[in-house]
């Protein structure tokens, strides 16, 4: 069913430098997955910027960055909470994606050298841990990145787990 007379705003989500430079060439506002994209964000957002036209939508660039957060009520809770997304990531290096895995207790026994170095590079960007932990990591990359907005996921194996970990990740930002 169309719905008229709604007002939403139109963004570029992209993973690329081509989505960055398109997004600053049309004056769109500009969100970067760096959740899964992590080498390219600090370039996508020079790209973006350096390139940015103001628009009838725009005057000056306006760019979010997706980061994974995975937060629980002590770090190490979290950390166990996040080897569900390694092992995701794992398997799609591997070419066998897959349903979301539940927690582990030591990851270097479920995945080889070659993924958890596949993995680590996945979380270059990324806030794991409890809720004072989340709040400094997010804010050391809003500095980072200069961002005007933050998208949150977590690919957390249990739905109360997910719920409670956005919970506790909306309380760290309210610090901010």
């Amino acid at each position: 069913m169309a719905r008229r007379g709604l007002q939403a705003p139109i963004w570029l989500l992209g993973s690329s430098l081509f989505s960055a430079e398109l997004a600053g060439h049309l004056g769109l506002p500009y969100a970067f997955a760096s959740h899964f994209a992590p080498e390219l964000l600090m370039q996508g957002l020079q790209t973006y910027r350096a390139g940015f036209r103001p628009s009838s939508v725009l005057e000056k660039p306006y760019a979010m960055a997706a980061i994974n957060v995975f937060a629980a009520e002590t770090d190490a809770a979290a950390e166990w909470l996040s080897t569900s997304m390694q092992q995701a990531f794992a398997a799609v290096v591997t070419g066998k994606p897959g349903r979301v895995k539940p927690p582990v207790d030591d990851i270097a026994a479920v995945l080889d050298a070659r993924q958890l170095a596949a993995v680590q590079s996945r979380l270059t960007y990324a806030a794991i841990g409890g809720r004072e932990t989340v709040r400094a990591k997010l804010a050391e990359f809003i500095g980072q990145t200069g961002v005007d907005e933050v998208m949150v996921t977590g690919m957390v194996f249990a739905i109360d787990d997910r719920i409670r970990s956005l919970e506790i990740t909306a309380e760290a930002l309210a610090g901010l």
